[in-house]
């Protein structure tokens, strides 16, 4: 088993920023990718960022592209997602989510475990 716990979730001002944290913890060698998704109210689930935890290969959703930035600290166990420029659009729980394939996914059902979330409120 494989355990996400996000934080750094909060209320911001368009245009601010903020910096999410997910620290995975137990099996992490069996992890290959590490993904963001968000989930707005009333609105299906969309993939934001994922990295690959050793080759450190990133991928974005063009809503996020150019505003956001997702790393990870190996030593830490932990994967990052600075978001800047933040629109109210981009109000939602954003979820950590670890994938046990080496390829990159851009859908939740491609991954296989889950954090419980963190919200983010951008107010206008």
């Amino acid at each position: 088993q494989v355990q996400l716990v996000e934080s750094g979730g909060g209320l911001v001002q368009a245009g601010g920023s903020l910096r999410l944290s997910c620290a995975a913890s137990g099996r992490i060698f069996s992890i290959y990718v590490m993904g963001w998704f968000r989930q707005a109210p009333g609105k299906e689930r969309e993939f934001v960022a994922a990295i690959s935890w050793s080759e450190g290969t990133t991928y974005y959703a063009e809503s996020v592209k150019g505003r956001s930035t997702i790393s990870r600290d190996n030593a830490k166990n932990t994967v990052y997602l600075q978001m800047n420029s933040l629109k109210p659009e981009d109000t939602a729980v954003y979820y950590c989510a670890a994938r046990q394939s080496r390829v990159i996914a851009v859908v939740g059902k491609g991954y296989d475990y889950w954090g419980q979330g963190t919200q983010v409120t951008v107010s206008s």
